[in-house]
């Protein structure tokens, strides 16, 4: 699978695709991180930071799922032996890239905003928030990539009214049970994180795991 994993990777690479959301990223970063960050605000700026760059992520992994035509697909699926193994190394793929861009947004801050160096304890969990975001995004972006949503306009149309409707929806008293992207937010502001991280995780991980498991179904009969 890992020959696999690094072919997806290159091709993304050579496509140019990867510049969308890297420019994205960037975009965000410098605009979100443009005033200088107080200190003890550290925490609540990774947590902003990972809610909002969920949309980068998905649209990364959107573009890696992306870049291989249908007939290059069922060559890979034929490779790799069993068809499961080519969706897998796709997803890997996909997190990998992800897993890049969330170490930007956890290093980028420093250089260019944060008033003081974060503690250890701080920049941990903001990097632990930023998996979450980044799984989130990397199933939104599944959901809506090519092998299942053929027209482009309706991919766009999905991912990001997919991620308004996450986002909005986090804001509901049932936010908690949904993707928790607001609760998350609210709790680092108001430095309770500690006491409802791991429930947050554990909603938010149950969502990733099914929009996946979703993925893995449609991509039996969409390859």
């Amino acid at each position: 699978m890992i020959p696999l994993v690094r072919f997806k990777l290159t091709a993304y690479a050579r496509s140019h695709r990867l510049l969308q959301p890297v420019i994205a990223l960037f975009a965000t970063l410098i605009i979100f991180y443009s005033s200088v960050t107080p200190p003890g605000k550290e925490l609540s700026s990774y947590a902003d930071s990972a809610g909002l760059l969920i949309l980068v992520f998905a649209w990364a992994a959107r573009g890696l799922l992306d870049t291989e035509p249908p007939a290059q697909r069922l060559i890979s699926m034929t490779a790799a032996g069993r068809p499961n193994r080519e969706v897998g190394a796709g997803l890997l793929a996909a997190l990998t890239v992800n897993l890049g861009l969330a170490a930007i947004a956890i290093v980028l801050p420093m250089i260019l905003s944060f008033a003081t160096t974060p503690t250890s304890g701080d920049v941990a969990r903001g990097a632990g928030l930023h998996l979450l975001g980044l799984s989130v995004g990397t199933a939104l972006g599944a959901l809506t990539s090519r092998p299942i949503l053929s027209s482009p306009a309706t991919s766009m149309l999905a991912l990001f009214g997919g991620y308004l409707t996450l986002l909005l929806t986090s804001l509901t008293p049932v936010g908690r049970f949904t993707v928790p992207i607001m609760p998350w937010m609210r709790a680092a502001n108001e430095g309770t994180l500690d006491r409802v991280l791991l429930p947050l995780a554990a909603a938010a991980l149950f969502w990733v795991a099914a929009g996946v498991a979703v993925y893995v179904r449609l991509r039996r009969t969409r390859p």
